[in-house]
Order: C-alpha cells, then sequence, then structure tokens
C-alpha cells in the first residue's frame, strides 16, 4: 500500500487465462455495454402470436461504474450473463490486478484485494452464443488510508536465513489488529518435512508460529502472510503481502544444570562436551525453563542498571566488553564469557542471573550458535521461564499454545 514500499510494478495489465473457479453471489450493480437484441418477425397473423425478444448479453462488475471510495478490500468479480467471458484485464498506476476466469466463462475473480488512493479501469470482453463479442468498460477508484490505517507485517527469522530448531515464526505489526481471526485466516507456513503447528497471539501486535515439537534439523519453511488489503479492524488494513522463506540448521540443545553446574551441549543428539557453568546466586536466580536463542553479540556492555539494579548498589556492575554474549531473555540473561567467576564456575552460582563460562568456552560454543538454538535450564531457585520473555514459546503445552489463535 502506501509510503514504506512499492509492492508491485508500475500500471502494468494481467490478461486471464481460462482457469477453473466457482463464484457465487456477484452483486449486479450495473449492466454493462452489450449488443441489442434482436427482434423476430411476428408469426401466423391469424394467430396474434409474436416472438420473445432476445434476451440482452450483459457483463456484471460487482463495483459500480465512476465509484469513488470503494473499500481495499474489495474482491472484484465479473459475471457473464447470456454471453461467455473471454478475459478481463484490470488495471491501475498501482499496478495490475490478476483473477481466474471460470472455465465455462461465467465469472471471473480476481486473486488480490485493492491498493488504496489508485484509480482501476476493469476491460471486460465476452461473446455471445452467435459470436458477437460484448464488452463493458468500467472505472472506480479506491479509498485513501494513511499510515494510521494501515498495518505493515514484519518476520522473524529473515528471508534465507538458517536458524535453530527452537525458532519460532514471529510476525509484528506496527498498527495493531484487532481482527486477529480475519488476519490469521490470511496468515500460513508451510514445511517440507511437514510439520503440523499453530498461531499463538502474543498481542494485538504479534503472532507467533511453532510446530508441535522442535523442528526437524534441515527443515525447509515457507511464511506467506497474505494480509494486503485485509481488513484489521477499526478501519485498519493490511499493508503489503508478505512472504520468506528459512532453513533449520543442526539440532543443537543446550542443557543447563544449576545444581550440578554444568551445560551439556548437544548436536543432533550427540554430546559434544559438557562445560562448567555459574548461574544466578541467591536473590538473582536464573530462571527455569526452555529459552532459544533470540541474538548474539561478539561484545556488549553490560550495565547493571538495565536489570533494575541501582548504581552505587553492592551489587552494580558496568562492563563495557563482556564477550561471546548469548541473549536468551528480553529481561537480560545471557550466555556469556565471565573470566572474572572461572574459579566459581562447575562449583557455585554467583552471578547476576546469566550463565557464566570461560572466554575459551564461550567462543567455541558461540561459533556454534545461531538464533534460535535451544537452551534448557534445571534445576534454579529461580522463576519459570514465560512465553513472553523472548521466545518462550515451548514453555507451554501444544494444547495450550494452540489456544492462543484466533481461529
Amino acid at each position: 500500500m502506501t509510503a514504506r514500499s512499492v509492492r508491485r510494478p508500475g500500471a502494468a495489465v494481467a490478461s486471464l487465462s481460462l482457469l477453473a473457479l466457482v463464484s457465487a453471489g456477484l452483486s449486479a450493480c450495473e449492466s454493462g455495454s452489450a449488443l441489442p437484441g434482436s427482434q423476430q418477425d411476428s408469426g401466423d397473423p391469424s394467430t396474434g402470436a409474436t416472438a420473445e425478444p432476445a434476451a440482452q448479453p450483459r457483463l456484471r462488475l460487482n463495483v459500480r461504474r465512476g465509484a469513488s471510495e470503494v473499500p481495499v478490500d474489495t474482491v472484484l468479480a465479473v459475471r457473464a450473463e447470456h454471453a461467455s467471458l473471454e478475459t478481463v484485464t484490470v488495471s491501475s498506476e498501482a499496478g495490475a490486478v490478476e483473477g481466474e476466469l471460470a472455465s465455462d466463462g461465467a465469472t471471473w475473480r480476481a486473486d488480490e484485494r485493492l491498493e488504496p488512493g489508485a484509480a482501476y479501469t476493469v476491460r471486460s470482453v465476452g461473446r455471445t452464443a452467435a459470436g458477437d463479442e460484448v464488452t463493458r468498460v468500467a472505472r472506480f477508484a479506491t479509498a485513501d488510508l494513511s499510515l494510521a490505517e494501515q498495518t505493515y507485517a514484519s518476520i522473524a527469522p529473515l528471508d534465507g536465513e538458517t536458524v535453530g530448531v527452537g525458532m519460532p515464526v514471529v510476525v509484528t505489526f506496527d498498527v495493531p489488529v484487532t481482527d486477529r481471526a480475519e488476519f490469521e485466516r490470511h496468515m500460513h507456513v508451510q514445511s517440507t518435512p511437514r510439520q503440523a503447528g499453530t498461531w499463538h497471539w502474543v498481542s494485538d501486535s504479534e503472532a507467533h508460529w511453532r510446530p508441535r515439537t522442535y523442528w526437524k534439523a534441515g527443515t525447509q519453511v515457507h511464511v506467506d502472510v497474505d494480509v494486503n488489503g485485509v481488513a484489521a479492524g477499526e478501519g485498519v488494513y493490511g499493508q503489503h503481502d508478505r512472504e520468506i522463506d528459512f532453513q533449520v540448521g543442526d539440532a543443537h540443545v543446550y542443557r543447563v544444570d544449576a545444581r550440578t553446574h554444568q551445560m551439556k551441549v548437544f548436536s543432533n543428539g550427540e554430546l559434544l562436551r559438557t562445560l562448567p557453568v555459574t548461574t544466578g546466586k541467591p536473590g538473582f536466580e536464573t530462571r527455569n525453563g526452555v529459552k532459544v536463542i533470540i541474538e548474539k553479540f561478539d561484545e556488549k556492555r553490560m550495565n547493571s542498571e538495565t536489570v533494575g539494579i541501582s548504581a552505587g548498589s553492592s551489587e552494580a556492575y558496568d562492563i563495557d566488553d563482556v564477550q561471546w554474549a548469548m541473549r536468551l531473555t528480553y529481561s537480560g540473561e545471557f550466555i556469556h564469557a565471565a573470566p572474572w567467576s572461572v574459579g566459581s564456575q562447575g562449583r557455585a552460582n554467583v552471578s547476576h542471573g546469566c550463565t557464566g563460562m570461560s572466554t575459551a568456552d564461550a567462543g567455541w560454543l558461540y561459533a556454534m550458535t545461531r538464533r534460535g538454538d535451544v537452551v534448557e535450564t534445571v534445576g534454579t531457585e529461580g522463576d519459570d521461564m514465560t512465553l513472553t520473555n523472548g521466545y518462550g514459546d515451548w514453555n507451554a503445552s501444544f494444547k495450550e499454545y494452540r489456544e492462543g489463535s484466533a481461529l
């Protein structure tokens, strides 16, 4: 739609081939131009009988000719009466609108919805049983929309990204979607090999999709958020369709036990290494549950004020160059190099909630880690991980998770 990018090329005109489609209930808003019917000579004068006039061929569009402020969620449709459609072309400065013609030539229906603030021309051509051509040309304009009346979808992972087996599909909208069900009907995830999954709305601005269990290593995933022109509720419409493809890499699962102070690193079910670690000390306990790597930093500044520890406190810290940092939660948990606590690693929990390890071990782990790799933490006295504090999607049963769908 408007402003952020142009989704379609310039004003092209789409010619439609004869494809199977059945479309019912098209409104006859206005009759089209047609050949006049012919009148038969009168019959036997003695009987007074007169032949019925021939039916008028008409091509009817479900938008009134000359209309303005047509809603962008309108799906154009043409119906032929006493004629057979041959072609329907729809053009505008926003681009062509393609569609499908029924095999019997009775109807045509657009594949896409409309763009805001655009002038459209619809040219329909049909033919009568006698071989005469019937043509209808209609022009109309759609309602204009401000950016506040359009919502744009951003998708994670990125197109072409390779991720870990715990990575959910995350769709965020820059304007809230109040009609979640209508949008969800136009949001699709397909995988090869196929894995069943479900959407879960975190809020009106964010929806996640996850499979029943962790992705299978090597899975190819296609995400189609086909919401351009779809009504989002409260006068808001989708702005652009979005599609991405991503791959799932090796199955990396890191199992942290706060009681033994160890992390076991598995790849595709094989134990690669057992690393000594330290987790959160009393009062700063690491969260239990399933976490997913959200992002990575070669080097990151860590300041205690960002996690609620005020400057001047005996627990305050401000470290400019923490190495090999891998974020687990929005609230501030990381896996990272902690050379200052090597003496406690494998023996005691002394951190402010992060999982710390030696610089060498952290560098090795960082090199193999991708966004979406899984970290399973047990044995702490801390809170349980939640669905919304990062990619916490695996901290609910599939049945519970599915309850977050709008459908």
